[in-house]
């Protein structure tokens, strides 16, 4: 059994900021449970290009009012509060914060926990993870 409290991730290795997002990863490819689930605050403002080539992502919104725009069909979803968008087709994406976002993300495979986007927005492929 995993019992984590957010407070004890904070200020770790698996407490990832960067200057779009902070996104405390609660459960990683470590704990070999399948998945990874990760804390993420968006900023305010902000606008980030996201591809993710090598997971599929659930994001579920708690908290603020944003969009995601697909950059192949120019599409665009509002988000906020109570809203779960899936990227389970591998899009290209613009996510915008109006306000400041916290979403709960879950990662298939699961991120080790340290992956920030790249220049494509892209995480890199995932090592083997523990069955």
């Amino acid at each position: 059994m995993i019992v984590r409290k957010l407070e004890d991730i904070i200020g770790t290795t698996n407490d990832v900021d960067t200057p779009n997002w902070y996104s405390r990863r609660l459960l990683t490819a470590a704990d070999a449970v399948g998945f990874s689930l990760n804390d993420t605050h968006i900023r305010a403002g902000t606008e980030t290009l996201i591809w993710y080539q090598n997971h599929i992502e659930a994001v579920y919104c708690i908290e603020g009012q944003g969009e995601v725009e697909l950059t192949q069909s120019g599409t665009i979803h509002p988000i906020g509060a109570g809203t779960l968008y899936t990227l389970n087709g591998h899009e290209r994406h613009l996510l915008r914060a109006k306000t400041d976002m916290r979403m709960i993300c879950v990662f298939n495979p699961p991120l080790t926990g340290a992956e920030v986007h790249d220049s494509n927005g892209v995480y890199p492929a995932a090592a083997a993870v523990p069955a």
